[in-house]
């Protein structure tokens, strides 16, 4: 867990907030007994996290695709080439949303807006330093061309909601 006390009370407040949002139909489904806490979520979403990532082209159509999503401070944080149709569309449209889902038992739903954390020509992100390092940790020094080949993005969402409909499996998966 990398988040901190004022993280996890932002990420807590995002996550009632958006769930008191929600249709009565969302909130039949989930509740207080079927859903996560913000630090029972940053112990789960742990490592390398698939993420369906929704995108929008200039069309309006939308596009959805695979990208490895890092949950880290409350956000998800995800990379991709700089040359795919993603960057494209993120680069002029940066609203997404992201979909996490472990089969029946897990299920993060986000909509946000992306930052783009290491630009080509312009300044990194504040905390660009420590998430490439912990990127290359993760991936391997030599993976890439961190500054030329991968785009990051911090997703800074506006709703979130979490389905887990067995909270001591889950969270006893994630600590073994």
């Amino acid at each position: 867990m990398r988040e901190t006390p004022e993280e996890l009370n932002e990420l807590q407040a995002l996550l009632d907030a958006s769930l008191s949002r929600s249709t009565s139909h969302l909130r039949s489904i989930i509740n207080s007994e079927r859903s996560l806490t913000a630090e029972q979520l940053t112990q789960v979403l742990t490592g390398m996290c698939t993420l369906a990532l929704a995108t929008v082209t200039a069309r309006s159509e939308p596009r959805v695709s695979g990208v490895d999503g890092h949950f880290l401070h409350g956000k998800w944080h995800f990379g991709t080439a700089r040359v795919a149709a993603k960057a494209r569309h993120l680069a002029v449209r940066p609203a997404v949303s992201a979909a996490h889902l472990r089969g029946e038992d897990l299920g993060v739903f986000t909509h946000g807006t992306v930052e783009i954390l290491n630009p080509q020509d312009g300044e990194p992100a504040e905390d660009w330093p420590d998430l490439l390092a912990y990127f290359k940790d993760f991936y391997g020094e030599d993976s890439f061309d961190w500054d030329n080949d991968i785009v990051y993005y911090r997703l800074h969402p506006h709703w979130m909601t979490v389905y887990a409909p067995d909270i001591a499996k889950l969270t006893a998966a994630s600590q073994s």
